[in-house]
């Protein structure tokens, strides 16, 4: 969830739109990656007992939401605002938004790593490899970025509200 509104929060303030389309694609998409990973773990959990369900650790997630899909980080931290992490800045965000992706393949691996099931490692790796083609699509976004500042000013302006940093 924090992808989406990320990218979808950094559109608006993209002065390229070229750019902008990139991340309402990704955004977009990465809503239907939080619909997939739910739907995982609603068939993971579906059925079990309070008793099955303390013994596997999620007591404190019962407790809160039962057996109703919470986005939260494996360590129990929920999801908040702060995901977005919309700067305004073109090259902050599209850095931002790269980083993410990475980490987010490096998360499906480790999932890859640990789990068995070939019904949950399937989706995992498909969703693993959208994260690489998202990687490469805003490296083109930042390219784009890149190409219409001044040579001498890529990492020291913002085009949005630093008109001289573009040719």
């Amino acid at each position: 969830m924090g992808a989406s509104m990320r990218y979808l929060s950094q559109r608006y303030s993209m002065p390229y739109r070229k750019v902008s389309g990139i991340l309402t694609d990704i955004g977009t998409e990465e809503l239907a990656h939080l619909e997939m990973v739910a739907t995982i773990v609603r068939q993971l959990t579906k059925g079990l007992s309070a008793e099955e369900l303390e013994a596997e650790g999620f007591a404190d997630y019962y407790v809160d939401h039962t057996a109703g899909i919470w986005p939260t980080a494996a360590a129990g931290i929920p999801f908040n605002a702060c995901e977005f992490q919309s700067k305004g800045d073109a090259i902050t965000d599209l850095f931002e938004d790269m980083a993410a992706e990475q980490k987010a393949r490096t998360t499906y691996d480790n999932i890859l790593r640990l789990v068995k099931d070939p019904e949950v490692c399937d989706p995992i790796r498909f969703l693993r490899q959208r994260e690489i083609v998202h990687f490469q699509r805003f490296g083109e976004g930042l390219r784009i970025v890149q190409d219409e500042l001044d040579s001498k000013n890529f990492y020291i302006c913002n085009p949005e509200f630093d008109p001289g940093c573009g040719k």
